[in-house]
């Protein structure tokens, strides 16, 4: 994700997460050493719940090995859903919605049916009574098709 220059970003080594804040001052950066180290401080201690020791020996390395592992994660998660609408785009622009190709069949003089009204049209073909025991068979027979599909 990209942010604005100047951002304060860190890396949570306890959930593995990257994290961004806009810095505080206008033009987000402080004039003297002293000034910059006391507000890395202030950040380290109150910025948005992160309650984390300053020195950067205060992780173990179990600690910095799950935080790598929930990173990995993390990427594979992001790689995995950007490939899937990727593949979603593709698919979309190689199909069209159902809605639209029943316009065009009807502009071509031909009833397009789904599955479903054709397997309703069927079953009343085997309900009604003035059909005869061979179309009945036929209903039964592409019925079970129908239905072995569903």
């Amino acid at each position: 994700q990209a942010v604005p220059a100047g951002s304060h970003v860190r890396l949570n080594l306890q959930t593995g997460e990257r994290e961004a804040k806009l810095p505080d001052s206008k033009n987000g950066e402080s004039t003297t050493r002293e000034e910059r180290r006391r507000k890395r401080y202030r950040h380290a201690r109150h910025w948005g719940g992160w309650a984390v020791d300053v020195d950067a020996n205060s992780f173990t390395s179990q600690e910095l090995k799950k935080a790598l592992a929930k990173m990995k994660e993390n990427e594979k998660a992001e790689r995995k859903v950007s490939f899937l609408f990727l593949k979603q785009c593709t698919v979309r622009k190689k199909f069209r919605p159902i809605e639209q190709l029943k316009e065009e069949f009807e502009k071509m003089n031909m009833k397009m049916e789904t599955d479903y009204e054709i397997m309703v049209k069927l079953i009343s073909k085997f309900n009604s009574s003035a059909s005869t025991l061979d179309e009945k068979v036929a209903a039964l027979y592409d019925l079970e098709y129908y239905v072995h599909q569903v």
